[in-house]
């Protein structure tokens, strides 16, 4: 598996994928996902792959020679959006020729794509694609895509980035994000490749593979799991049946008792309910401590 995530901003993209492919205790593959297809002065363009490494390999290739019925190809394109067009036609190319065979294999279809960068004359646009070939387009309200183990890096980015978030800012969320990727599933692995573009830049002059000996990812491993403990340390605990006028930190009231759903045991189980005295959290830490 893997994961990539890009982020279009006010001031430019941010890219950054990891090079996993296969995860198991006998068998680790890595192949780089993030692909550049740049002609200085005139367009920059970035695509990272997810999913059945044959297929993306072979849309990666086909991509960088295919034409469509203008005879215009991603080199020629005069929009991203054309661009994204020609890449959903390879997808869907590449899906004609190998589908078939692979479904006799039991092997699904399975590539997803996110692809963007800037064009001479227009805007930094960004799309995710899909294996049918059809894409998405990031918009001020969405203004970011995953693919792969997703759900890990998310709520960081979800809580941080904005079109107006700097590049650097937005180079290390996707950092963070990515680290927490990393501590939560194994199927997703270093070196890192991260790409930060300037808007208008038109061509690549920020990028760097990211292994374990890389200094500003070494120091945000160490640091963002101790400021999430200090930051969680920091949080009061929560107040059990809490009188009606207490305000802070209640979890429950004893004005508003609420109950599980229970399940009764069989006839000849249950046993005869004993009363079990209801504490607060403050009570039994003041039991603790006379204990002591």
């Amino acid at each position: 598996m893997t994961y990539c995530v890009a982020m279009r901003l006010n001031s430019g993209l941010v890219f950054l994928s990891d090079s996993r492919t296969n995860a198991g205790v006998d068998h680790i593959g890595t192949f780089r996902k993030m692909s550049v297809y740049e002609n200085p002065g005139d367009r920059v363009m970035i695509l990272m792959t997810a999913g059945n490494l044959s297929i993306s390999q072979s849309i990666r290739q086909l991509l960088s020679e295919r034409t469509n019925t203008d005879g215009r190809s991603i080199w020629t394109a005069t929009s991203m959006y054309e661009a994204a067009q020609i890449l959903g036609d390879a997808i869907r190319a590449v899906h004609d020729r190998e589908a078939g065979e692979l479904n006799k294999f039991g092997i699904d279809f399975n590539v997803s794509i996110i692809f963007g960068g800037q064009i001479k004359g227009e805007r930094c646009r960004l799309f995710q694609m899909y294996s049918a070939g059809n894409f998405i387009e990031s918009h001020d309200e969405n203004t970011y895509f995953q693919i792969g183990e997703a759900k890990y890096g998310k709520p960081i980015i979800d809580r941080v980035v904005t079109p107006q978030t700097t590049l650097d800012e937005a180079a290390k969320c996707a950092l963070i994000s990515m680290d927490s990727t990393l501590k939560s599933n194994i199927s997703v692995g270093l070196p890192l490749d991260l790409l930060v573009y300037n808007t208008d830049e038109l061509a690549v002059t920020r990028f760097v593979t990211i292994d374990e000996q890389n200094q500003y990812f070494q120091m945000i491993r160490r640091s963002w799991g101790a400021q999430l403990k200090r930051v969680f340390e920091a949080i009061d605990d929560p107040v059990w049946d809490a009188a009606p006028e207490a305000t802070l930190n209640v979890l429950s009231s004893l004005s508003e008792h609420s109950e599980p759903v229970r399940v009764p045991p069989p006839h000849g189980v249950a046993r005869e309910a004993q009363a079990v005295p209801r504490q607060t959290l403050a009570q039994q830490d003041g039991d603790s401590e006379q204990a002591t």
